[in-house]
């Protein structure tokens, strides 16, 4: 048995009146039952990618293989994908229970192994006792929990999720996160779930693949590609990141050096000779005040331009020479850190990620 149920090979879909490809794909894989997240902005193509995966978009070339089988030409009724989509879709005359039942129902499941199979998924999402009750009689948090039993009570080989927490308010979609991966853990079923919010993406997925333009820009775990980005756009796209101009020598030595606001020190990942861009996250930065001890390797003097509370941290601005860094610090109702001040921002060279192009 094959480690892939999904494949892409040279995979293109374009849509009329469009200027370039909505998704251009040359070899693509997700493994049998991983939690994978597609990410990016919106007209990226992560849609276009669900919807050609479920069957309900044809692609102008190219093939899409399910479990070793090429599904290129097969409609989505007969791929064994559900969706779970935005909405719900649930149906508003029927109760919890029967909106479980119906894929079953139309299955024709047996009566016994119906009822077995609904209670044990209506009791995975701990929706039991509520399960008699109409749609319009639960929460939207309830909602979904009933739209993810159903679309996962018949036992598909993948299931997929079309942003279905985007409707939820902050505090429901953070539990629901967990419902999810706990959810994905007991059943086993591949999950692939698109989403343009990133703290969704590396917090539930095993794997996640950057898209923009069409195109998968990077691919990897979360750690990975949070703290290995291959490219501008991947660095800024996830979490916050500094890009801070810098210039190489020495490089193919060994020893190569970077230079940033007149400081110099050892970067054996950069490359090539010339101006280079830095990446630095925003929580890899230290401020301290001048006459402190500066935690990490490399010390930048500046000045604080702006400081913004966000409750559990506060953003610092520091203006060195010609750049600004943005730093997070710890809140602190004490904080010492005030605009004007001139401070110290240091940080390792290994949390630098270094773009020559």
């Amino acid at each position: 048995m094959s480690d892939q149920i999904i494949r892409f090979e040279n995979v293109v879909k374009s849509y009329p009146g469009a200027v370039s490809a909505a998704l251009d794909v040359s070899d693509f894989s997700i493994n049998r039952g991983e939690f994978f997240s597609i990410l990016g902005p919106s007209g990226s193509g992560k849609t276009t990618a669900l919807r050609l995966i479920a069957g309900f978009e044809e692609v102008d070339s190219g093939r899409i293989f399910l479990d070793t089988e090429d599904v290129t030409q097969v409609p989505p009724n007969k791929r064994n994908i559900n969706t779970v989509f935005q909405s719900y879709a649930l149906f508003p005359h029927m109760s919890l229970w029967d909106n479980v039942a119906y894929p079953l129902k139309m299955a024709r499941t047996t009566k016994l192994e119906l009822r077995r199979r609904v209670d044990e998924a209506l009791d995975m999402v701990a929706m039991t006792k509520m399960a008699e009750r109409y749609p319009h009689q639960v929460s939207g948090g309830q909602r979904q929990r009933v739209a993810l039993a159903r679309a996962f009570v018949a036992r598909p080989k993948v299931l997929l999720l079309d942003e279905p927490l985007s409707a939820l308010d902050l505090n429901l979609r953070l539990q629901m996160q967990h419902v999810l991966v706990e959810l994905q853990r007991r059943i086993g079923i591949t999950f692939i779930y698109v989403t343009h919010d990133q703290g969704e993406a590396l917090s539930m997925s095993s794997r996640v693949a950057i898209i923009n333009g069409g195109r998968i820009q990077q691919l990897g775990t979360p750690n990975s590609i949070y703290y290995q980005p291959n490219s501008r756009f991947v660095a800024q796209f996830i979490g916050k990141s500094n890009l801070v101009a810098a210039e190489v020598s020495h490089a193919g030595s060994g020893s190569a050096m970077v230079s940033v606001c007149g400081e110099s020190f050892s970067l054996p990942a950069a490359r090539r000779n010339g101006p280079t861009e830095l990446a630095v996250r925003f929580e890899s930065l230290s401020v301290t005040a001048s006459d402190e001890a500066a935690p990490h390797a490399i010390r930048l003097r500046g000045q604080i331009s702006d400081v913004l509370f966000l409750g559990h941290a506060c953003e610092v601005k520091v203006r060195c020479q010609d750049q600004e860094l943005i730093a997070f610090t710890p809140a602190r109702k004490d904080s010492p850190l005030k605009h004007g001040q001139h401070v110290c921002v240091s940080f390792n060279p290994e949390d630098c990620a270094v773009f020559h192009d």
